[in-house]
């Protein structure tokens, strides 16, 4: 293949824009990103009229024809191509189009990424855009001075309303009030992420506001549309809203700007600058986040949502032995080269400092905001709680109710007396959301408009479906049954879960638009390939398992034999409702318990559960079997079950062996018995809950997914996609059967994953949150000066018998006991914030219901136009070796005396 011509004046232009000769030393060669930009399409002949171009000093085409020596009518073609392009900007003035160029960035790359049609026909336009940013990137570590970088970071105006020392410049309105034309046009850096298949799930569309005579160009050139002030304050207010920052390109002069971007962490190059490289100084506003640490209640919100991970969760309770942080280096006084800087920090977020931070939102699947909801129920603000409940689990009724309360297990409160009675708080906010006059129905963000099918009405299904739908996608929940809920309708008994709290929770997803399809069962009905065929982009696969597992022991084909899971769907379709005689149960799990428990509300006259585990070993939670030791359920531990004897067709009972051990050396399952040790155990009903599997039927034939040898479907462990990749899964069908708020962590996940999927270009890891939580060492915490104060309790009323035996006879706390319980929280966890990271954006303000953290003004620089900038960065550059010098004398020092 023979070798690419290079554009001689092309590459002559390159160098012209950065101040370099041809041939000269440092000069750019065909291979610099800044040529690459230019080459697809730019011609020599468009090159010679840009040669005689000025920067930023407009000149009509008949002046710039006298330069160049050729015929105005050609340079005003051509001068109008390199506009079109991206290379110079065309305004008119005095009727006259005039034309100039501007800085590489911000100004001529963006320009020309802006293209939409070059940059489809030529990608390599976007890709030499973030390789520039790679290249200058290094060079600038610590040489500039705050606020004197490329761009600069513009606070949201909320954050510094009541700060007296701001500036005019620090306003967004200012910008705003002061320009006559505005448009708004794709985002440059997420376009050229896009084209390289590395977008971070904020999309590109309608982000970037173009001012006077920049909107003119976007308008003339068709980059932009134009949008009238109004317009562009709601583009501001939906940025912020959907956790963006905003910058301005900083290179026109304090308190001058030609545009406004709204930015994200992750994808934005300016901001790559402050992360990738430390380079913070570059970027930064003049604020810093503060945390006021006595308000702060560590839900993470501003964790999630700060740009640059300079916000952290850590503790603010007393440590015996207080974790020691070494102090982080910075470019201000440091050498920085490539062993520094954080190539990975698209992908390597932390959400906790070393300390750890509240066991309760770590150790709940779902990681919500515990502490903060309490403490907003604490304020009487319930329906604020519900909506920070709601950012991880739109079910909080549901789970006020079933939940196996990890966060109770954790709390911290247990070293002082007993935990926060944390569920029924929740169960108390939750309330509110089964009154349709109070319910919290989420705002739609977006309008995306495209189709996905979730397969499954269960909890990871219902959740998966919320969170698209409330980021504006179209879905079609899909569900075999005639109703909606799968486990938590058809697995859970009445009295522990009454239909009516399961259906009021998913009306809220009617309201949000999600459409319900009962009865259909994907695979039979109809094929993923007829759903592709109808447009839909891609699946989510949340079957449960919804199928029994068996012994495989003599007499279990009888009648009157079912598994647990088939024989509670049963009662709760309302097809079945007596069960007379003795009843044995097998199996010593939670759905056992239900199973036992459910077995005598029909009627059975002696109910016996017998299992494998031993006592401790028993997978069934403590409070479930002391329900069920109340209600007169006899459970005999460490046996297994040998054989259902049937003598003449007729169930006689069940044949059991002592169990010696259930796990072996390797704590693997796997049950030794004393074949000598057998027991009988008369029965007129045996129902076998040992275990759930996955009914696949023909929901995944012709497709590339693989399944492990336990018939869960193979996904990725972060992304939940499967080997079929429009194909995503979440609960039971995934990880087996788990607790419903496990598969409604998984649900939200997978909301997140699809939503990238099916927007072109974008990651599915990039900028995503990996929500890896560390709980602070409660052996470390002096805990000795707190109160002792009763938790609060309520009585149950649950019946086993008469017409009453499947209501729920659990009561809410009243608001007294609300009152009273949420005092006794702790308050473990605490923000932390870096101040060299953060760039005061404010973002954080936004996002925090407690006014616990503020901008302060730290910093007092007005910016400068590009041609005062040089000296100031040569005085920053040695400044900066002087106290790189200062630093490592005083290290040497320190080790001699060492």
């Amino acid at each position: 293949m023979s070798e690419k011509v290079v554009k001689l004046k092309v590459l002559e232009f390159a160098n012209k824009v950065g101040g370099k000769k041809m041939g000269s030393k440092g000069a750019y060669t065909a291979e610099d990103p800044r040529y690459k930009i230019l080459a697809p399409v730019v011609t020599d002949e468009m090159a010679e009229v840009a040669l005689v171009m000025d920067f930023r000093k407009p000149k009509s085409a008949e002046e710039l024809a006298k330069l160049c020596g050729k015929p105005v009518e050609l340079v005003e073609k051509l001068a109008w191509e390199l506009s079109l392009a991206g290379v110079c900007f065309v305004n008119k003035k005095e009727g006259v189009d005039v034309y100039w160029y501007d800085t590489w960035v911000p100004g001529i790359m963006e320009m020309m990424v802006n293209n939409k049609a070059n940059v489809k026909k030529y990608p390599e336009i976007a890709m030499a855009f973030e390789e520039y940013g790679r290249i200058v990137g290094p060079m600038s570590v610590g040489k500039f001075p705050v606020g004197v970088g490329v761009m600069r970071v513009i606070p949201v105006e909320t954050a510094i309303s009541g700060e007296t020392r701001r500036a005019s410049y620090e306003e967004i309105s200012k910008y705003l009030n002061e320009a006559h034309v505005f448009t708004v046009s794709d985002c440059s850096c997420r376009t050229s992420r896009e084209v390289m298949g590395e977008g971070c799930g904020h999309l590109k569309e309608d982000m970037c506001i173009q001012l006077d005579h920049a909107a003119e160009y976007y308008i003339r050139t068709g980059r932009g549309r134009e949008i009238t002030r109004e317009e562009a304050f709601e583009i501001i207010k939906k940025a912020e809203e959907n956790g963006l920052m905003h910058q301005i390109p900083n290179f026109d002069g304090t308190g001058k700007t030609h545009a406004i971007c709204n930015c994200c962490g992750c994808s934005c190059f300016a901001m790559r600058i402050a992360q990738m490289y430390s380079n913070s100084d570059m970027v930064r506003s003049n604020y810093v986040a503060h945390v006021d640490k006595d308000k702060c209640v560590a839900c993470g919100e501003c964790v999630e949502n700060c740009p640059t991970n300079a916000a952290r969760l850590g503790t603010k309770l007393t440590q015996i032995n207080p974790t020691k942080v070494k102090p982080l280096d910075n470019p201000r006084d440091t050498k920085w080269g490539p062993e520094k800087f954080n190539t990975d920090y698209r992908t390597n977020r932390t959400d906790v400092t070393a300390t750890g931070t509240s066991p309760c939102k770590t150790e709940c699947p779902a990681h919500i905001a515990v502490q903060g909801y309490v403490k907003l129920a604490s304020l009487g603000k319930y329906k604020e709680a519900l909506e920070l409940i709601k950012h991880e689990n739109p079910f909080p009724a549901i789970c006020g109710r079933i939940c196996p309360h990890k966060c109770e297990t954790a709390c911290t409160r247990c070293g002082v007396d007993q935990a926060v009675a944390i569920d029924e708080i929740k169960k108390f906010i939750a309330q509110q959301d089964l009154n349709e006059t109070h319910r919290y129905i989420p705002k739609i963000k977006h309008n995306y408009g495209k189709k996905i099918a979730v397969i499954g009405g269960g909890p990871a299904g219902l959740s998966c479906a919320f969170y698209l739908a409330v980021d504006g996608y179209k879905v079609t929940v899909f569900e075999k049954q005639k109703v909606l809920g799968g486990m938590l309708t058809l697995g859970i008994p009445n009295y522990r879960l009454e239909k009516e709290v399961i259906n009021a929770e998913i009306d809220i997803l009617r309201e949000l638009g999600v459409e319900f399809k009962t009865g259909i069962e994907v695979g039979k009905d109809i094929t993923l390939n007829e759903l592709r065929a109808q447009d839909y982009k891609a699946f989510y696969v949340a079957i449960g398992a919804q199928k029994g597992r068996s012994l495989r022991i003599e007499g279990e084909d009888h009648p009157k034999v079912l598994t647990g899971v088939d024989f509670l769907r049963e009662v709760n379709l309302g097809s079945f409702n007596e069960l007379k005689g003795k009843t044995v149960v097998i199996g010593g799990g939670n759905v056992a318990i239900d199973v036992a428990r459910t077995a005598v509300r029909l009627g059975s006259s002696q109910v016996d559960m017998l299992c494998l585990e031993s006592r401790p070993e028993m997978p069934a939670l403590a409070e479930e079997i002391e329900e069920a030791f109340e209600e007169g359920i006899k459970i005999n531990n460490s046996w297994g079950p040998k054989r259902i004897v049937v003598e003449n067709g007729v169930l006689k009972g069940v044949e059991f062996k002592k169990c010696v051990s259930v796990f072996d050396a390797n704590k693997r399952f796997s049950p030794i018995y004393n074949e000598n040790e057998v027991i009988f155990v008369e029965a007129d009903n045996v129902l076998v809950s040992v275990g759930q599997a996955m009914d696949w039927g023909k929901l995944l034939e012709d497709t590339s997914a693989s399944f492990n040898p336990n018939m869960t479907l193979q996904a990725d462990g972060f992304t939940y996609q499967s080997n079929q990749k429009d194909v995503f899964t979440g609960g039971d069908c995934y990880t087996g059967p788990r607790f419903a708020i496990d598969a409604i962590a998984a649900g939200k996940q997978g909301a997140i994953s699809i939503h990238r999927f099916v927007q072109p270009g974008q990651s599915l890891v990039n900028g995503r949150d990996r929500r890896d939580y560390v709980a602070i060492d409660k052996d470390n915490l002096d805990l000795e000066s707190y109160d002792r104060l009763p938790r609060q309790s309520t009585h149950d009323t649950t019946k086993y018998k008469g017409t009453d035996a499947f209501k729920d006879g659990r009561p809410t706390f009243t608001e007294a006991q609300i009152k009273k319980e949420t005092e006794r929280c702790l308050g473990c966890g605490a923000t932390t914030i870096d101040e060299y990271k953060c760039v005061g954006c404010g973002q954080c303000t936004t996002k925090c219901k407690f006014d616990a953290i503020k901008l302060v003004r730290t910093y007092n620089s007005g910016g400068a136009s590009f041609e005062d900038v040089k000296p100031l960065v040569v005085r920053t550059a040695l400044t900066r070796e002087v106290k790189i010098i200062a630093k490592n004398i005083k290290k040497s020092f320190s080790k001699e005396e060492a």
